[in-house]
């Protein structure tokens, strides 16, 4: 079900033909014709957000080039029949310890670094749970971006609870008493698929 308002759909998808219609044009005409669809991505934007056009602005000069979705990697590792989850100082609510892929990362190392950074445990990538839409998660919308998340099962091998800089806690918690979540982040649907391959380790990737 598609949860998102329609402008910011409709300005989404106008920003990266703007985008990528830059990246390609031949000639002038087309690159002023470009620019001037992306100032009206950014009209919307700003209007529906409160945000300055600049801010707009940067937010769209993050990723030049063909406008493909960002990757968000996180990891699902469980311990007693518990998931590992973290509560972000910026919002206060909890979510899989995870982040923006790097580029150059190969994505289950990502997942494993991102656990003992935010958590502090070690962990090893032990298969794909899911593919989701960021977008469609609920709470606030991404930015002016699309973007995936990859959810890996990881396997915990050491280490211990050591919050980094920008999570307040780190706890262990069970499918019947999940903690209030940051769901841009990690929603409730998907914890729910976490633990159906705790349950089941043949169960296969889910995705949308």
């Amino acid at each position: 079900m598609n949860i998102q308002p329609d402008w910011l759909i409709w300005a989404r998808k106008l920003q990266a033909l703007a985008q990528t219609g830059l990246t390609y044009a031949q000639n002038p005409y087309d690159n002023e014709r470009y620019r001037q669809l992306q100032n009206v991505a950014a009209e919307i934007f700003a209007a529906h957000t409160g945000k300055t056009l600049a801010t707009v602005e940067q937010w769209f000069a993050i990723q030049p080039g063909y406008a493909t979705p960002k990757v968000d990697v996180r990891g699902a590792c469980f311990r007693d029949g518990k998931v590992l989850l973290v509560r972000e100082k910026s919002d206060g609510a909890w979510c899989l310890p995870g982040g923006w892929a790097d580029v150059g990362d190969v994505p289950s190392n990502a997942a494993e670094r991102e656990v003992h950074e935010e958590a502090g445990f070690e962990c090893v990538a032990r298969k794909v749970i899911g593919i989701f839409d960021c977008n469609r998660a609920g709470g606030e919308p991404l930015a002016a971006h699309h973007a995936f998340k990859v959810v890996f099962l990881c396997e915990i091998t050491g280490g211990r609870p050591n919050p980094d800089h920008e999570i307040l806690e780190v706890d262990f918690f069970s499918r019947d008493d999940l903690p209030p979540l940051s769901v841009s982040r990690t929603n409730r649907a998907w914890l729910l698929e976490c633990f159906a391959h705790l349950d089941d380790p043949h169960r296969p990737t889910a995705f949308d």
